[in-house]
């Protein structure tokens, strides 16, 4: 009996991705609060392998994140990164941790690769 080839996890997700995405407009993308940020502290989180939580610190604000991809990075090597993070996104709670903003990155077969700038550039700038 013949066996099925079935796609991967990353071609279903890609697929449910793109069916999804729809268009936006000028106005939409001008309403998203994107700023540099720095991590000034990193932990991980009890019975979590895959997220960790950290603070950064944006202009002056801290605010605390959940960040995902802890399976590839240490807290440690997050710490001191300039990042670029979506501040304007609704708080969720994760594992009793409220997040309150979510790091920007590429993603490239499940693993996150953080979007930065050089870090010169002021913690709290705009990202247009």
């Amino acid at each position: 009996m013949a066996r099925a080839i079935l796609p991967s996890r990353q071609i279903i997700l890609s697929l449910v991705f793109h069916i999804l995405m729809e268009e936006i407009s000028y106005d939409d993308f001008a309403r998203l609060d994107i700023r540099v940020a720095r991590i000034v502290s990193a932990d991980t989180m009890p019975g979590k392998s895959r997220i960790c939580q950290a603070v950064i610190d944006v202009g002056g604000q801290t605010r605390t994140i959940i960040v995902g991809g802890a399976q590839y990075y240490t807290p440690d090597s997050l710490i001191g990164k300039t990042v670029v993070v979506l501040l304007n996104l609704e708080p969720r709670t994760i594992s009793g941790v409220t997040s309150e903003g979510m790091l920007l990155a590429a993603d490239v077969d499940d693993k996150p690769f953080w979007l930065s700038v050089p870090e010169e550039v002021p913690s709290g700038s705009r990202v247009l």
